[in-house]
């Protein structure tokens, strides 16, 4: 027989603290106050000894009796080990083995897509896709984390829940300069976010469609409210979703990308941010959900600006647009999947500091860090720049000119010949690093590099770089290849001439070696130029006391 557990708690801490059991049933927990449903959730609840907690913030309700009932449970001590106490989860926080050391990730649950990247008031918001309560997907809500230089972020908890019109899809995050809402009521402007409402995809939301929602914030992007006129934006079409808002200055009115369907896309117009219209349908072949509208300075010409329509999987359009239609000029599919990459769902900081005209583009690694409590990270940030080539307008994507300060020592080794069958070998033992090379090509067809035992393949004859199942092509200058790589416990990021190719890896499976290595076969080659930085990590100051952040807005 299957039936519901409930137990009561009076609330005097700031968080409930759940045990998780990788492999356990999944239980639908819903957790009421004053008479009515504030959270809902799924969770491999572990009876007996946990793999790890996860926690739920309540300081909404401190002072109050919370319900709590597992749907399905049949027995009634499922919830004792359930508790009170503050957010420190863990010990060994942020020191776990396979913990990223200078990207991004979760303290806790899953995670996938960036939301809501906004500068404000000196701090960069991230916003993500998050399931706090497992490490898989499921219980879409938007995670938080600040930072005031892009790399060492603190993270804020949950900034948008599930509710009764769905899970809490993508979306972005905007500044409202020009108070459009009429919301403004100080000196800083009112933060506004764009997000889809998954119907459906929750008992709460059944038999709801998939609709575009607003949220805003009048403390820069600390707390939202979510907007009580939602949805924003009807259904137009099955389950679309993804909203990216900008500003088009030229055109005086706020341009809404969305995606509708397959490899279907639509550009939306509104002047108040309530009323939507269609301007444009587009399409990006191979591709599809969420899309990215931006512009890159063409060879870094201020006069040559052009405008990129960006998708999901890396693929993107580039042309002009004059806030009523997009005219393609060139474009590039990638061709990858995020069954085949390592690098899904980019998107780009609204804006930057004053004088900041860079376009910084963040990603989820869709990576797996198995047997861990947390799964998954973000890409490092990077710049992108727009370049002509003998293809056409290409984006080329770097790492942020901020990675420096992370720098602690700098080696360099003298150029030296890469005979056939003769490797050169470095010693080598450092975890974290960033690496630089360029290699003359020589006569041979192929050279191999062993980063700790990582291996990293160049075929000449193909003109293509491989590692990890990923292949890209990478065309020699005057018979050469730079490379550059960015090695953190559980990812690598490979960049390829400068950003003409950038190719994220998992890294987990490595066979660990203390010896970076160069081999060349069926000819010689020569290494130029290698220098390697050691990289400090990030998580070396933990984040501010969960106990003195601002309490959520949303309920």
């Amino acid at each position: 027989m299957r039936y519901a557990v409930t137990k009561t708690v009076f609330i005097q801490s700031d968080t409930l603290r759940f045990p998780v059991k990788n492999g356990a049933p999944s239980r639908l927990l819903q957790c009421s106050a004053d008479g009515g449903p504030v959270r809902e959730f799924e969770m491999e609840l572990a009876q007996g000894k946990p793999d790890f907690r996860v926690f739920m913030d309540v300081r909404p309700y401190r002072g109050k009796y919370l319900e709590i009932t597992v749907d399905g449970a049949e027995d009634d001590d499922i919830l004792n080990g359930m508790e009170q106490g503050d957010d420190r989860i863990a010990d060994d926080l942020y020191q776990e083995e396979l913990r990223p050391q200078f990207h991004f990730s979760a303290k806790r649950g899953w995670i996938n897509d960036p939301n809501g990247l906004v500068f404000c008031h000196k701090e960069y918001h991230l916003f993500f896709q998050h399931n706090p309560y497992g490490t898989k997907w499921g219980n879409m809500h938007w995670g938080h984390a600040v930072s005031e230089d892009l790399l060492h972020w603190t993270e804020l908890g949950e900034a948008l829940y599930p509710d009764e019109l769905g899970t809490m899809f993508s979306g972005c995050g905007i500044l409202d300069a020009n108070d459009t809402m009429g919301l403004k009521c100080d000196p800083q402007d009112p933060v506004l976010f764009f997000y889809t409402c998954a119907g459906n995809t929750s008992r709460q939301s059944r038999g709801q469609k998939f609709t575009q929602c607003m949220a805003y914030s009048k403390d820069c992007g600390r707390t939202l409210t979510k907007y009580p006129g939602n949805p924003a934006l009807p259904n137009i079409k099955n389950d679309n979703r993804d909203p990216k808002v900008i500003w088009h200055e030229k055109s005086r009115q706020w341009i809404m990308a969305l995606y509708i369907d397959k490899d279907e896309f639509a550009l939306l117009s509104s002047r108040d941010l309530k009323s939507w219209s269609k301007l444009q349908d587009y399409r990006i072949p191979g591709t599809g959900e969420c899309p990215d509208i931006f512009e890159l300075a063409l060879d870094g010409d201020p006069k040559k600006k052009k405008w990129v329509l960006w998708s999901a999987n890396g693929s993107y359009l580039v042309g002009d647009f004059d806030g009523f239609h997009f005219t393609g000029e060139d474009r590039v599919i990638t061709g990858r999947t995020i069954q085949s990459g390592y690098s899904y769902a980019a998107q780009t900081w609204y804006n930057g500091p004053d004088a900041d005209n860079r376009i910084i583009q963040i990603a989820w690694a869709t990576i797996t860090t198995p047997d861990m409590p947390f799964n998954g990270c973000m890409t490092f940030p990077c710049e992108l720049t727009l370049r002509t080539t003998e293809k056409g307008m290409r984006i080329y994507t770097n790492p942020i000119r901020e990675i420096e300060k992370l720098r602690d020592r700098t080696f360099s080794w003298e150029p030296g010949s890469i005979r056939q069958g003769n490797a050169i070998d470095f010693e080598w033992d450092h975890e974290l690093y960033d690496l630089s090379c360029e290699l003359d090509l020589g006569s041979a067809e192929k050279i191999l590099i062993g980063l700790n035992g990582l291996e990293l393949v160049y075929h000449a004859s193909e003109q293509t770089l491989s590692c990890k199942g990923q292949s890209a092509v990478l065309k020699p200058e005057n018979g050469k290849i730079r490379l550059r790589i960015l090695m953190d416990r559980a990812i690598a990021e490979i960049y390829g001439n400068n950003g003409a190719v950038y190719m994220p890896v998992e890294a987990i499976n490595r066979q660990w070696t203390k010896t970076i290595r160069f081999l060349s076969e069926n000819g010689d080659a020569r290494l130029d130029r290698l220098d390697i930085s050691v990289i400090k990590p990030i998580w070396t100051e933990m984040p501010v006391s969960f106990a003195c952040l601002p309490a959520n807005g949303d309920t």
